[in-house]
């Protein structure tokens, strides 16, 4: 294994505050797990703990929790945006984390380039419904416009039965597919981003 030292932020969008129980953060935490093994320092918050104001700006004014949650995905080189489900879409924290990422396409680095490339992102999507392809398309979308790089498959999900009320955090075990594809998310998305280190996109 490389050993380029490497960061991750996990960014979990339940709606859900801290301390009860998440599947977005259980499955997040997985995903973290399995970064760990590839050498990754990770660091994990639920947004919905935080005083993240609307708007897309870098800094919102007094109270606003942001700067300093951007201060720490500077400093990253992996991204995990965790989301659940919600009427077919991700859930409303999801979409306000990507309308403050908004601002870095106006935000550089010291060689001129968007201040997000030469970091990767990964997606993770937990529900009780189908959507979890449409939701990953959706925040791949905003991600990539901001500058991130998705690795070949970099997502991870388990969506219940149809109309069913089991919650991922609810499972004896994770399924064996699940559990694959985390491992695969995180392996490539370690790759990726020892790979843009060594090799960063070139300024304008």
């Amino acid at each position: 294994m490389d050993a380029t030292p490497l960061k991750a932020l996990a960014l979990v969008c339940t709606l859900t505050p801290s301390p009860k129980p998440s599947s977005s953060e259980l499955l997040a935490r997985q995903v973290v797990q399995q970064l760990s093994t590839h050498g990754v320092e990770c660091d994990l918050l639920r947004v919905v703990d935080h005083d993240v104001k609307p708007g897309v700006q870098t800094d919102m004014g007094e109270g606003d929790e942001w700067p300093g949650i951007r201060a720490r995905l500077l400093a990253a080189d992996i991204l995990v945006l965790a989301t659940p489900i919600w009427l077919g879409h991700p859930a409303s924290l999801a979409q306000r984390v990507l309308e403050r990422l908004d601002a870095e396409l106006s935000e550089t680095d010291g060689k001129g380039r968007p201040s997000m490339f030469d970091k990767v992102a990964l997606v993770a999507v937990v529900g009780n419904e189908d959507g979890a392809h449409h939701v990953t398309a959706e925040l791949y979308q905003g991600l990539g416009d901001v500058g991130f790089t998705i690795p070949a498959q970099g997502v991870t999900y388990w969506v219940g039965e149809a109309m069913q009320g089991t919650d991922f955090q609810d499972l004896p075990e994770t399924p064996e597919a699940t559990a694959g594809t985390t491992a695969t998310a995180a392996r490539n998305a370690a790759h990726l981003a020892r790979a843009l280190k060594s090799m960063p996109y070139p300024a304008r």
